[in-house]
């Protein structure tokens, strides 16, 4: 089968194993299923005679490491039975613009994971809304008195700016604190930008699960993410801050319909980020599969899992 696939610049810029980045085990795998696999990147894509195209390079493997050829080779999308398209966020004009190229891809041909518009169209900190029994208690907002009454209502909280990632600009924020109006003038570029609030959860302290979707699945392994730095959350990705974990029946049974949903929406890997069974994102983009520490942690080959799904699913169209 002929693959592309839509890495992040970065990776791009240091092709090369990486055991922390799911995108590599994936196309490690996917070779190692005698699939010809070309990668390229947002900046890369194109339209011309109304059908998308990419330059793009020969993906090989050698000795467990992956390279690829320097020359890039010019090819309509269409050529390709799969896309992989797993550039990370932010979701910026961009990001946006290179979801527009695949409007002129004919889905008959090649088939699209995840589906480039529902990614456009899907918010991964707004949208998690959809499920609100499932998150804690939250608004939407840019106006500083509802922040302000939220705030009161709950002591403390978190504020999230709408397009970032990796936790760039999350913060706390308690009742009392004397930088109050700094912080929601800042956070909300002085009333004019929306951020997403939500009370805060005393389990945070503990970290949050990464709990993993493939298709209508939801997978049986989870890890805990640690918060790091001195900070309330997750920032950096090391085995002293990624511990196994496990997911109660409970949220097993409420997290499928989730799944089901973004499944149907042509969003076939997804993850959550939960604390206490309450979803505080859903991840759409490129969400980590955490296959190294998910590897060592239950015995297993995480990425022949994933592989073996997505190379069964495409057959299909």
């Amino acid at each position: 089968m002929n693959i592309l696939y839509l890495i992040d610049r970065i990776e791009l810029k240091y092709f090369e194993f990486n055991n922390l980045v799911t995108n590599f085990w994936l196309i490690r795998e996917l070779l190692r299923n005698n699939n010809q696999v070309h990668i390229t990147t947002i900046d890369k894509l194109g339209v011309k005679n109304n059908k998308g195209y990419s330059h793009c390079y020969k993906v090989y493997e050698k000795n467990d490491d992956i390279f690829y050829t320097k020359e890039p080779e010019t090819k309509d999308i269409e050529e390709f039975k799969l896309v992989m398209f797993r550039n990370d966020p932010p979701v910026d004009l961009d990001y946006i613009n290179a979801t527009y190229i695949f409007d002129f891809v004919d889905r008959t041909k090649t088939f699209v994971i995840n589906e480039p518009k529902s990614i456009r169209d899907f918010n991964e900190k707004l949208h998690a809304m959809l499920y609100p029994d499932l998150m804690p208690e939250h608004i939407v907002t840019s106006d500083k008195t509802d922040i302000l009454k939220f705030l009161d209502k709950h002591q403390e909280i978190v504020l999230k700016p709408l397009n970032k990632c990796f936790g760039a600009g999350v913060m706390t924020l308690k009742q009392g604190d004397k930088n109050t109006s700094v912080i929601i003038n800042s956070m909300t570029n002085n009333g004019t930008n929306l951020v997403m609030v939500q009370k805060y959860i005393e389990q945070a302290k503990y970290g949050d699960k990464r709990v993993l979707f493939l298709g209508e699945d939801v997978l049986p392994y989870c890890i805990q993410k640690l918060p790091s730095n001195n900070d309330f959350k997750f920032n950096e990705h090391c085995d002293e801050n990624i511990i196994k974990a496990t997911l109660s029946e409970s949220e097993i049974e409420k997290f499928k319909p989730v799944a089901k949903k973004l499944n149907s929406m042509g969003i076939y890997m997804a993850g959550l980020d939960v604390i206490d069974e309450k979803i505080i994102e859903i991840n759409v983009t490129s969400p980590c599969y955490f296959i190294k520490e998910i590897n060592q942690h239950f015995g297993i080959k995480l990425e022949k899992t994933i592989t073996d799904y997505i190379l069964k699913l495409t057959q299909k169209i």
